[in-house]
């Protein structure tokens, strides 16, 4: 198995922001590009080389995370700023951002004709479990490759699972999603409900976070999602869950029931966090 010393990483934001400082914590030599020179802040406490362009990146280095908000990024940096033209072969690009998981499919191939090798990584844990180094990373894939990648995702998880080949990374973090948003919308309904016969909201949320009725959908609600965040959350809720829908209906299952529930579960998401302001 290659041990990989110098790792790139793409997206220094909330979440790939902590998932960098990782990595350099652990003693990788860390590379970045941004396209905003304020998001180079995020890794300003760990020792890292910045590039002026993602080509000199992709030059530098032996592994590629990007953590993206969707496909079309991927694409951009993919082509348009000639990160494939400039990896050396056998270089190992990483998406840990949510997709399609026939999209993924897509990249893995355009990028093994380049010479490189594409995993699917997204993670699950937003900023908090990046920051605490405990999310779960959901990879599709070849299994050497894996291998060779797995110490650099155990920097900021606490749960790495190869799933099956490239997509299958995206379609588990879809169904991860999936129950996350559809569980959201339970505790929305439960939550105005409680406020109409006028429990005490926090109060409630911290005795069932401990009882049968918790879940991280509920926790979320209680401690994480403000209101300007929850504008941030549900517009990509909507997409997780057109994704979800897509994928599921391309492999001849229907999704109608639980799509409907999510859509109303992002639907719902602002007003839940406003509610629990007051």
């Amino acid at each position: 198995m290659r041990n990989i010393s110098k790792v790139g990483f793409i997206g220094l934001g909330d979440q790939g922001g902590p998932m960098a400082e990782a990595i350099a914590e652990h003693g990788y030599k860390l590379h970045v590009w941004a396209r905003r020179p304020a998001s180079l802040a995020a890794v300003a406490a760990v020792p890292h080389a910045e590039h002026d362009t993602v080509a000199s990146l992709a030059a530098s280095v032996e592994l590629i995370g990007l953590c993206l908000r969707d496909d079309t990024d991927i694409w951009n940096l993919l082509d348009d700023q000639r990160l494939l033209a400039n990896t050396a072969p056998g270089t190992i690009i990483v998406n840990h951002g949510t997709g399609d998981p026939t999209e993924a499919e897509r990249i893995g191939a355009h990028v093994a004709d380049a010479g490189a090798v594409y995993l699917d990584a997204p993670v699950s844990g937003g900023s908090p479990g990046a920051r605490a180094r405990t999310l779960t990373t959901f990879v599709g894939g070849p299994a050497d490759t894996f291998r060779a990648a797995h110490p650099v995702f155990e920097t900021f998880s606490d749960t790495v699972r190869l799933m099956g080949p490239v997509g299958s990374g995206q379609l588990t973090k879809l169904f991860n999603n999936a129950l996350t948003i559809t569980n959201m919308k339970n505790a929305e309904d439960i939550l105005a409900m409680a406020a109409q016969v006028g429990l005490d909201l926090p109060a409630l949320i911290e005795v069932i976070g401990t009882s049968s009725g918790g879940s991280a959908a509920l926790h979320a609600l209680g401690t994480d999602i403000t209101p300007s965040l929850a504008e941030h959350l549900h517009p990509l809720m909507r997409k997780d869950m057109q994704h979800f829908a897509h994928a599921v209906r391309r492999r001849g299952a229907c999704p109608d029931e639980v799509l409907a529930r999510g859509e109303a579960g992002a639907s719902g998401l602002v007003e839940a966090a406003r509610l629990l302001t007051y």
